[in-house]
């Protein structure tokens, strides 16, 4: 049995739903913009009643998006966001829509978990907007760091970086040796000889802890040395992520971004922004439109006319006010799950066991 795919699902007839989404629903498009589509299909008989279940189909640039009807009613029931929007496209969004799908009120979704789903998610992206301004901010350079440069000599009242020490006294790490202090963590007598009988300080560039050699009672220490092994594995922690988030990163966007000067992902922000203001009206007015009435205000933070700290205060005021408006909101607690599940049976009994008319 063949995976699906997008083409098998247009050239079956198995679409229910499909719209414009992203940029272009919302009234943000840009002549740069993509356009995104979303949508919702049926599975072909052999795979619902077979065990070839798939719960979504997309093209490898995941611009293009259909969820399995049963996996939608799903993601309505949690609210999510992606998936409440869809179902609330405007009109002129709408590229087809089957009959059966005016079974799916969006008024019988929309609840507070909107809460979680929307605004909890907004602050996610405000605390990652955090940690992009930091790294936009305070890049990592790209010669990694290694064990000695968070190792230090004692000496007396004071420490000496270990390569300079090494430098001074034209010593190398391979000819050191190193034993534990017991009941001083991260300290070692350390030892040396050039007839190469120690393992050294570090085997390998990327070591993530100090060698240790066997050492004679008859042998002398040189020095005392210190491992700052948590500064260490915090560096190559940040280091990793740095260098990776640049692997994955979108570089046109972060170009953008760079220019505008303002050191954060400003279409990232722009839609956070979009989200808050959206659960705000969800809560104040228990409507979910998703055509934003302030298109000018938004691609301004696209284009990075706000600088950081005024979007982080936009935000929190609009957090403050999600709070008041939600604890006075009409709209119901939570979907009701039983109703929804009596409805996605109803379809589906129409479509695999009635002449559905595709």
């Amino acid at each position: 049995m063949n995976a699906l795919t997008i083409d098998m699902l247009r050239e079956q007839n198995l679409i229910l739903f499909e719209a414009v989404s992203g940029s272009r629903s919302f009234g943000l498009a840009t002549p740069t913009s993509d356009t995104d589509i979303k949508g919702v299909f049926y599975l072909p008989e052999d795979h619902f009643f077979g065990l070839e279940y798939t719960a979504q189909v997309s093209n490898e640039t995941n611009d293009i998006v259909f969820y399995e009807l049963g996996r939608f009613v799903e993601l309505l029931l949690k609210n999510n966001p992606n998936i409440l929007e869809l179902l609330a496209s405007p009109e002129d969004c709408i590229l087809y829509k089957h009959p059966i799908m005016e079974q799916l009120q969006l008024n019988d979704f929309l609840s507070k978990l909107c809460k979680d789903s929307f605004a909890n998610y907004a602050i996610t992206q405000i605390k990652k907007a955090r940690g992009l301004n930091k790294k936009m901010v305070n890049p990592v350079p790209k010669e990694r760091k290694n064990i000695l440069d968070f190792c230090f000599i004692l000496n007396g009242n004071d420490s000496i970086p270990l390569n300079h020490w090494l430098v001074t006294e034209n010593y190398k790490q391979e000819n050191c040796g190193l034993v534990a202090i017991p009941h001083s963590k991260g300290v070692y007598a350390l030892f040396y000889t050039s007839l190469g009988s120690y393992k050294g300080i570090m085997r390998k560039e990327d070591a993530n802890e100090v060698c240790l050699s066997s050492i004679t009672k008859e042998e002398k220490s040189v020095a005392y040395l210190f491992f700052n092994q948590e500064s260490y594995s915090s560096y190559c922690k940040q280091y990793k992520e740095y260098w990776d988030w640049m692997e994955l990163r979108n570089d046109a966007r972060y170009h953008t971004n760079m220019q505008h000067g303002q050191n954060y992902d400003s279409k990232n922000m722009m839609h956070t922004i979009r989200l808050l203001q959206t659960t705000e009206q969800i809560f104040a007015a228990g409507i979910l439109n998703v055509r934003v009435d302030n298109r000018e205000e938004l691609l301004s933070i696209k284009k990075g006319v706000w600088s950081y700290e005024e979007i982080l205060a936009k935000a929190e005021t609009l957090i403050q006010s999600i709070e008041q408006v939600f604890q006075h909101s009409n709209i119901q607690d939570l979907p009701d799950t039983k109703s929804a599940e009596y409805i996605l049976i109803t379809m589906r009994k129409e479509i695999y066991f009635k002449n559905f008319e595709k």
